[in-house]
């Protein structure tokens, strides 16, 4: 497969292919470029494509759960700035699309501060191009698992201010960080580098809510470069230590403070992936 496999509104074929980072597997489907073929998005490749397909086949509810999931971190963004939380580390931001974190923040204060955090090449090379007339946003590529890469990054230190309090989103994200890599030690190590009055936005599927179906999506993601990882109620809720779960708790993503009149789909529970907020104290 070359470059010219992938099309992006606007650009003629051969434009299309400018914005490819060198260097980039295409033959192996990721994680972030499949996450963009399900809102529709158009920076992913024929094997993106394939394993997105593949995925809907094992989770039919697949592009309702991701829309969800992306509504929830606008919820949860706006939660916190209603607080008083003027930045933001997100981790594994994805591939920019409609409603990044700063749009929301930015919309809300001008002078919200956002630092994003993700390894997938395309991801980072669209979220610097997005940002480059941005100064108060800005992109580590760096992989979550590796905290002090992110924490110590020149970018981090620069915008954020560690004394303040800090909005820690980890957004569809936590899926894909295996057993091994002790996923409690990793947010703890998160959650004692930001001060007392900082949030903790957390999302990641489960086996709790549609187990068949989670069951044949792991079986699918095996093949990526992204295998997953889901976790239960319980699991996900001991993530939590050192933070207060804020009302509702963690519950599926639709049911997470849902903006009255909106579109939460036919029935909530087949979100498929469990959410909450924590304030640390």
């Amino acid at each position: 497969m070359g470059r010219g496999d992938v099309s992006v509104p606007g650009m003629g074929r051969s434009d299309a292919t400018s914005w490819v980072p060198d260097g980039i597997d295409l033959e192996r489907p990721s994680a972030a470029r499949l996450y963009d073929y399900l809102l529709g998005g158009a920076h992913n490749f024929a094997h993106d494509r394939e394993l997105a397909e593949r995925f809907i086949k094992a989770q039919p509810n697949a592009r309702e759960i991701a829309r969800h999931n992306r509504s929830f971190l606008r919820r949860s963004v706006l939660f916190m700035v209603e607080r008083g939380v003027r930045q933001f580390l997100d981790l594994g931001s994805g591939i920019p699309t409609v409603g990044n974190v700063h749009e929301i923040a930015q919309t809300a204060d001008p002078g919200a501060k956002v630092v994003y955090v993700d390894y997938e090449e395309v991801a980072y090379a669209h979220s610097t191009l997005m940002l480059v007339d941005n100064p108060l946003a800005t992109i580590v590529q760096a992989d979550l698992t590796r905290p002090d890469d992110i924490l110590d990054a020149p970018q981090t230190r620069e915008l954020l201010d560690f004394d303040q309090p800090i909005g820690l989103l980890m957004a569809g994200v936590f899926h894909f960080v295996p057993p091994g890599k002790d996923p409690g030690r990793l947010v703890a190590h998160y959650r004692d580098a930001i001060p007392v009055g900082s949030y903790l936005a957390f999302s990641q599927f489960t086996r709790d809510l549609m187990p068949s179906e989670m069951d044949r999506i792991v079986e699918v993601m095996k093949s990526s470069r992204d295998p997953m990882y889901p976790r239960s109620h319980a699991e996900i809720t001991a993530l939590f230590a050192g933070f207060d779960l804020v009302e509702p708790g963690i519950v599926p993503t639709a049911k997470w403070r849902p903006d009255p009149g909106f579109d939460d789909g036919g029935d909530p529970d087949r979100a498929g992936i469990y959410a909450g907020v924590g304030r640390k104290h």
